[in-house]
């Protein structure tokens, strides 16, 4: 009998009949039952099945239940993906959960062996019979060896087994190592999952990652076969390429990470061996892997070749090198790794500090810089066991090796020579640069192209010096792109683009990007400048003094770290061209460039004007940058109009410190008690205020300390101070002739300096050891009567000179053979010159001898005084003529022989071969020496 169902009940019997077929029950039809005891009984049913179906949609539409993979209750799970697709919008479904091939659907479980590919290697490995790219490989490989066996030690595997390591592979402190697979299209990943099922030390996940394969569904397939929960599959359709996989790595919570190549195929041993070198002191702040590269070497054309440079020695290394029969047999450092890379979890951020050259390839590359850049970190490939494949990072290297030989794309190989030059000019320390060290001049530093054009004249002095080398690095970026910067300096904007030292562009804009801290600058310009001054080794480092203060910061902080002495110089702009004469000196002076101090000291009492006139000359000159400190000595008589000039003078160049006496001690006292040196590198410039000097009295100084103080090459130990000025006449004769030293030296050279035996109380700056020793011999040899003076110099009117301190400086100097070095240009052009105003001794109504102002008042140098120097520079040491006291002719020996022969000295010594040795710590006299 047939039933009849009524509109209204249709969907009632048709979820009746809906539940019958998934739970597999029959319908059950009674005859006689009237239509409304079948309405109850369907009603039952359905609040019945109504229960049941909602337990399970509440479960099934967890979004943390992936419908996909539960193998049981089959029929509520289609029953709540049915619901699920009504109820819930696509979008709000995890994506994590949905591969694009198989949304909706139930995917079978599939055994290993039924679903796994492998790939075909029906090829022999690639072996080189070209007998010299053979020769030039292995003795390259064994230069690398014998170097980084010498500089920091290489081992074997059993060595680096044998070290001590943090990990206890078997006890408590096992590490966590996570591996991640990057897979696009190789049939490898089986091959892969068993390697890592079977390793020596168990691994703590597996990550496979595929990203925009095509081959996605294969994959999944492939890490569901295996049912290991520890092996995850990771997808998605857009292709993060080779930097994904390192990102995927930040995630992870374990101890290390092991990052494969999907031509890498690890040995059993691999994780236990990466993980205890891992723990190793020496390796823990490194990356290891099994392939690397070394780059290229510099050539004899001083530019470096494509690291693809077919038949070049220079092109650097790929190890280990089958082809040519280079295996690893030791630990060797390399320049960057390929096709694995196994480091601790808290490493891998540092990739990306800076944003990378490109994200279409050099991820290998990048890694290693980046590491040893902001890390300090190597890169090591570790030795094999060449009898047990277990050992092998690579058990199937012809893998590997295809892939490395066929990735010689002219436009990737350009990108991957682009990069590594980049990095090479941005302070990466490769390992040409490590086995060859070099030795600069100067390295530039300009962060705007106006710094750029500011520096412009001493970097081209140095370039055009012969013997010299310098090179200019630019900030980069929005701030001083190197094209704009070889505009600047007229030189080909192509110079930008040669593997060639001479500019680096540290693109600061990697790192700081948009941001408005100074931190990402600072940290940009340190770490690229500490790594090209542990390259090029520059005795200085020259910039602009008004160059922004975190980048001089920066830049400080990278010169100091330089275990080879590195100066920062920062000069004023306006001092720049004035100081061309740097490029001149020799390199081993150049470091010291900071060392002195020179200390202004300024002895006045009552003259106003004349020390006003002092004070604007000394504002007027030209400095170079150091700190200058000035100290104003007044004795007790001064009067108001100088107090207040001193109060109010500003001096921007260093500290200022006014020192007033009680009692008046007279000029003797306030010269000889100006000044007394702070250290062995603190000089005293004594000035008093009727003296003006040149614009260029400081450059003077400077120069002539380096070159004939500061140089470790040059030997002149006689040299007790330098002076400003030029005298007319030989002072300590009764005549006083003229004397003009241009005319006296002019078979040498008519402008040369030179040496001579007088100091000088108008302008000179006095050296430390021999203040101290002058103090100690005016102590002892001080009396008021200049008859009662021991020391009588034969013809010398200064016997009888007295309350003078510079009469005892002269017997010291008569007596001991020291000489000041005296400045000698057209006209006696000077440094200083003395106005000749009335004072302690000049006018003074006890001084019977007349002074002829023209004889002492002597034109200021206004003019750059390098160009009248012989050849444009100071000659060397050993070709400064020398004259003594009575301004005749001797060298240093004569002139000690001289003092010796007068044997009045506060120790008594051989008067033909001995003179007075001193302690020049204390000034105390200590022996006799022979000179």
């Amino acid at each position: 009998m047939g039933l009849v169902r009524k509109s209204h009940v249709r969907s009632g019997d048709y979820l009746e009949g809906m539940l019958n077929e998934y739970v597999g029950g029959k319908a059950k039809f009674k005859a006689h039952k009237s239509p409304s005891a079948r309405l109850v009984t369907a009603l039952t049913c359905l609040q019945f099945a109504f229960a049941v179906y909602a337990t399970f949609l509440l479960y099934y539409m967890s979004p943390a239940i992936d419908l996909r993979s539960k193998p049981d209750f089959t029929w509520a799970t289609r029953f709540a993906q049915h619901w699920k697709k009504l109820m819930i919008p696509s979008h709000v479904v995890n994506h994590y959960q949905e591969a694009s091939a198989v949304v909706g659907s139930e995917i079978t479980p599939f055994n290993p062996v039924e679903v796994c590919e492998h790939e075909k290697i029906d090829f022999e490995q690639k072996k080189s019979n070209d007998a010299q790219m053979i020769k030039l490989k292995t003795d390259l490989y064994r230069e690398v060896l014998e170097f980084q066996s010498k500089s920091f030690g290489t081992e074997t595997l059993s060595e680096l087994m044998a070290m001590k390591s943090k990990w206890d592979l078997k006890g408590p402190t096992r590490p966590k190592v996570t591996v991640i697979l990057n897979h696009f299209k190789r049939r490898t990943l089986c091959a892969q999952l068993d390697s890592l099922l079977n390793q020596t030390l168990p691994f703590h996940h597996v990550w496979v990652l595929s990203f925009g394969s095509p081959n996605e569904l294969t994959l999944k397939r492939i890490v569901d076969s295996y049912n290991d929960t520890r092996i995850s599959f990771i997808s998605s359709s857009y292709d993060f390429k080779y930097y994904g996989r390192f990102q995927m790595a930040l995630q992870t919570e374990a101890d290390l990470v092991y990052i494969l190549d999907d031509d890498m195929i690890p040995g059993t041993k691999m994780l236990q061996i990466l993980s205890h070198v891992a723990g190793t002191e020496k390796y823990m702040n490194s990356v290891l892997g099994s392939i690397g590269r070394i780059l290229p070497f510099r050539q004899k054309d001083y530019t470096f070749p494509s690291y693809r440079k077919f038949r070049s020695k220079e092109a650097g290394l790929y190890l280990p090198d089958p082809a040519y029969g280079i295996t690893v047999d030791k630990i060797v450092q390399v320049d960057f790794l390929s096709s694995s890379w196994f480091l601790s979890a808290e490493l891998i951020k540092t990739l990306f500090i800076e944003t990378p050259f490109t994200f279409l390839t050099g991820e290998d590359l990048h890694l290693s810089y980046q590491l040893q850049k902001y890390r300090d970190a190597g890169s090591f490939v570790l030795p094999v066991d060449p009898n047990d494949k277990e050992t092998w990072g690579d058990s199937e290297h012809r893998l590997a090796y295809v892939s490395e030989t066929t990735v010689i794309f002219k436009d990737i190989v350009q990108v991957r020579d682009d990069q590594w030059w980049k990095a090479l000019s941005t302070g990466y320390v490769t390992q040409w640069a490590a086995m060859n060290p070099q030795k600069i001049d100067a390295l530039f530093y300009a962060h705007s192209v106006k710094e750029v054009k500011d520096l412009a004249p001493l970097l081209e002095k140095f370039r055009s010096t012969v013997g010299k080398k310098a090179y200019i690095v630019v900030s980069g970026g929005k701030h001083c792109p190197c094209e704009d910067a070889a505009t600047a300096l007229k030189w080909p904007k192509s110079v930008c683009r040669e593997r060639r030292f001479k500019i680096f562009d540290l693109g600061v804009g990697a790192l700081s990007g948009i941001s408005k801290s100074e931190v990402p600058v600072v940290q940009a310009v340190y770490s690229s400048m500490r790594g090209l001054i542990k390259i090029h080794n520059p005795s200085v480092v020259i910039t602009v003094s008004d160059i922004d203060p975190h980048v001089k910061k920066a830049l400080k902080m990278a010169s100091e770290t330089n275990s080879n002495a590195t100066t920062l110089v920062v000069l004023p702009r306006a001092t720049v061209p004035k100081v061309l004469w740097m490029a001149d000196l020799r390199t081993t002076a150049l470091p010291n460039w900071n060392r002195m101090r020179i200390s202004i000291s300024i002895i006045t009492q009552n003259r106003v004007n004349s020390l006003t006139r002092l004070l604007r000359s000394l504002s007027n000159a030209f400095y170079t940058g150091d700190e200058v400190p000035i100290t104003f000595n007044m004795d007790s008589k001064v009067d108001e109009a100088t107090i207040k000039m001193v109060g109010s003078f500003d001096w921007p160049h260093g500290p200022k410190t006014l020192r007033r006496r009680i009692i008046q001690g007279g000029l003797i006292r306030a010269v000889s008690e100006s000044w007394y040196p702070a250290s062995d590198d603190d000089y005293g410039l004594l000035l008093e205020d009727d003296i003006e000097v040149s614009p260029y009295y400081y450059l003077w100084i400077k120069y002539a300390l380096l070159a004939y103080h500061y140089d470790p090459q040059v030997s002149l130990p006689e040299l007790s101070s330098i002076s400003l000025y030029t005298p007319r006449l030989v002072e300590v004769v009764k005549e006083r002739p003229k004397w003009n030293a241009t005319e006296v030296f002019k078979h040498i050279h008519p402008n040369t300096p030179y040496l001579h035996q007088l100091p000088c109380s108008w302008g000179a700056v006095f050296f430390p050891k021999q203040w101290r020793e002058f103090y100690v011999y005016m102590n002892m040899r001080f009396t008021e009567n200049a008859k009662e003076n021991p020391v009588q110099i034969p013809k010398s009117r200064t016997n009888g000179w007295q309350a003078s301190w510079k009469k005892f400086l002269i017997d010291m100097m008569y007596l001991r053979g020291y000489v000041s070095l005296y400045p000698n240009f057209p006209k006696q052009q000077s440094f200083s010159t003395n106005h000749m105003e009335p004072g302690a001794h000049i006018s003074a109504k006890d001084n019977v001898v007349k002074h002829d102002k023209t004889d002492f008042e002597v034109p200021l140098l206004k003019e750059d005084f390098r160009t009248l120097l012989p050849n444009g520079k100071m000659p060397p040491a050993s070709k400064l003529p020398s004259v003594n006291l009575f301004n005749q002719p001797v060298s240093l020996k004569g002139l000690k022989a001289a003092g010796a022969k007068l044997g009045q000295d506060v120790l008594r010594c051989n008067n033909v071969t001995e003179i007075v040795a001193v302690d020049h710590q204390t000034g105390l006299p200590m022996a006799c020496a022979k000179f």
